[in-house]
């Protein structure tokens, strides 16, 4: 006896069924998404916020707290140490003498002086206003890398400087805003 090679056509609900399996993920896929997501996140959100470039001083300890905190807050940052004094590029990125710190960064167009909280970077990258760019002058207790136990942490502004002039851009106390 021959076949004629016919299938039987699935049904309605058959053919409903087969979509869904299509276009919906597997619960497996889903929970390896989910145990993934964490891993993959300070990935993602490095991705979306521009490098860092960092300028030091070989001497400075301090500068590579810094870095690290910015790094932690997802940041992707490239740190170059000078043979010499990093005063040159404070000259020429126009950073104001008194708003000068221990090192110097470059961010998304911006200048960054000094112990700038990272979440002051991100409002600043997210407003993007009119500006050179932020400053913490001097090295304030408690600031990102100047952290120091059991000291009483100093409440500090974070200056936004340019041809404009200046003005407060944040006030933090420590790491946290004030």
């Amino acid at each position: 006896m021959k076949r004629c090679g016919c299938r039987r056509q699935p049904s309605e609900s058959e053919r409903e069924m087969t979509m869904r399996s299509e276009t919906m993920p597997s619960r497996r896929a889903v929970l390896a998404g989910l145990a993934a997501g964490p891993a993959l996140g300070r990935g993602a959100l490095a991705q979306g916020l521009p490098e860092v470039a960092v300028t030091k001083d070989p001497s400075c300890g301090c500068c590579e707290k810094w870095v690290t905190h910015l790094r932690k807050a997802g940041f992707t940052v490239t740190v170059t140490v000078t043979e010499g004094p990093v005063n040159p590029l404070k000259i020429r990125l126009a950073v104001p003498r008194e708003l000068a710190s221990c090192h110097t960064a470059q961010v998304g167009g911006y200048v960054v002086e000094g112990h700038v909280p990272a979440g002051a970077i991100k409002r600043l990258l997210a407003e993007r206003p009119t500006g050179t760019g932020l400053a913490v002058p001097g090295m304030p207790v408690g600031s990102p890398g100047m952290e120091v136990d059991g000291v009483e942490l100093d409440t500090y502004e974070v200056t936004l400087f340019g041809a404009e002039g200046r003005r407060t851009f944040a006030r933090y106390r420590g790491g946290e805003p004030a």
